[in-house]
């Protein structure tokens, strides 16, 4: 996991506090519970009739409609796993409301395809389109395992006014902790940091023990989505870890999470390790927990020939806000020819009270990176977090009115202020919900919606 895909996930710290979709728990959780009596005749059919079910099932689906779940539900304790996997199949495609309680009880069955259709059908109600890019989307079968290809992506979250349904996280969870395949743990431990999944957090503190490196990289990419401070202690031991991706990622998340007693575990790492691509997870995660015992480490490698441990020396000094620093940081962001670290150098600038907005300042600098598709992730995260500061937003808000402000700007502004503003964000946001662009005024809409979740 890249140092960028990092600061946007720490920019993307909101509390959920929207109202959860709400359904009726599943009914039963067991691998194969008892078929229920009102099935139809094909579902009591002998063993051998198995074709014949699963084209039953097959025909239910194309049918359609919320109408048929009911029917497709009695094939999940079906004898014979292609019938099974043919009724989860579907039921995601049919994909309503009414399906949620059919697949959370498909969770609990112990085939690892069915598992994993089964969790990327959740995800889908909640992401819709999920399953074209999900697993199940890479899903090929050679004998009797599957075999799946995980895409690298791994920054989607929903957004801050939809919450899964409990049940629906806690079966993930059970998934992740205890699925049927390393595959299928994976693939539920990603589902339940896209929902941001509090409720299984028990369950991803148990995948990280794993000994699959793929169960443990996915449950510690959803701890990070999550946010929860309490996960910290959890992944210490993994900053040592031998595998690269997943030390990376366990040392980000640690600086993610605040884990301010595992500071002197990240600075052995910095000092002893020969991995440029570590040594810049731990310096970034140090950034992320200012301390001013730290400054002396920020000061010396903001000078280093490394621009990525530039960046995080940067972080580090904007964060201890000490203004002895700002000369320091205005001489490197004027010679700074590498973009990430002059844009960090623009975000401790900013932080350290320079809030202007002329055409060479540091905050116009941030804004106009809004517009390159290779920086825009990493501009938004640092005005996400400066954005917190109201003085910030003020400087920010004529910006949207400006002749010259780009449809880039505004769409991305509109993402920083949904996250990070206070009620004076409103009547900004709402102006830019009435814009002429339809990409524009769609971003304002929800950017409205999602503000207004998190300011109730």
């Amino acid at each position: 996991m890249s140092p960028n895909r990092c600061r946007v996930l720490w920019g993307l710290s909101v509390a959920l506090t929207a109202s959860s979709l709400v359904a009726q728990p599943a009914a039963q959780t067991a691998t194969q519970p008892a078929a229920q009596s009102d099935a139809p005749p094909t579902a009591v059919q002998p063993p051998d009739d198995a074709k014949a079910r699963a084209k039953a099932v097959r025909e239910y689906g194309k049918a359609g409609g919320s109408e048929a779940i009911p029917k497709l539900e009695t094939y999940l304790v079906d004898p014979d796993v292609d019938v099974r996997r043919e009724a989860v199949k579907a039921m995601v495609d049919i994909g309503t409301q009414r399906s949620l309680d059919a697949l959370v009880k498909a969770c609990a069955d112990n085939d690892p395809e069915i598992q994993i259709r089964a969790t990327d059908g959740l995800v889908n109600f909640y992401v819709p389109g999920y399953v074209k890019t999900g697993l199940t989307a890479s899903l090929r079968r050679a004998g009797s395992s599957i075999k799946g290809k995980f895409t690298d992506t791994n920054d989607l979250v929903v957004d801050p006014y939809i919450q899964a349904r409990p049940e629906v996280v806690i079966a993930l969870g059970r998934i992740a902790s205890g699925g049927a395949s390393m595959e299928a743990r994976a693939n539920a431990a990603r589902a339940v940091g896209i929902l941001r999944g509090r409720e299984a957090l028990p369950d991803l503190e148990k995948a990280v023990q794993s000994k699959d490196s793929q169960v443990i990289y996915e449950a510690l990419v959803a701890i990070e989505k999550i946010r929860d401070r309490s996960a910290g202690p959890s992944i210490v031991f993994l900053l040592h870890d031998l595998n690269e991706k997943v030390q990376a990622t366990a040392i980000e998340a640690t600086g993610l999470l605040m884990n301010h007693d595992a500071i002197n575990e990240l600075r052995d790492v910095l000092d002893r390790s020969h991995n440029m691509k570590v040594k810049r997870a731990a310096l970034t995660a140090m950034a992320q927990m200012p301390d001013p015992q730290l400054h002396g480490i920020y000061v010396t490698y903001l000078d280093h020939k490394d621009e990525g441990l530039r960046e995080g020396a940067a972080e580090g000094l904007g964060r201890l806000k000490n203004p002895e620093d700002t000369a320091t940081l205005e001489r490197a962001f004027n010679n700074e020819s590498k973009t990430e670290p002059r844009l960090s150098v623009a975000f401790a600038l900013v932080n350290l009270g320079k809030r202007g907005m002329g055409e060479f300042d540091p905050l116009r600098y941030l804004v106009n990176d809004l517009n390159s598709a290779a920086y825009r992730g990493v501009s938004r995260a640092y005005l996400i977090e400066l954005a917190r500061d109201p003085e910030v937003r003020q400087a920010l808000y004529p910006a949207l009115k400006e002749a010259g402000v780009t449809k880039d700007e505004k769409t991305g502004l509109a993402e920083v202020l949904a996250i990070s503003g206070n009620q004076d964000a409103v009547a900004p946001l709402e102006a830019l919900a009435q814009d002429p662009d339809t990409e524009v005024s769609q971003a304002g809409l929800r950017a409205v919606k999602n503000l207004r979740s998190h300011l109730q």
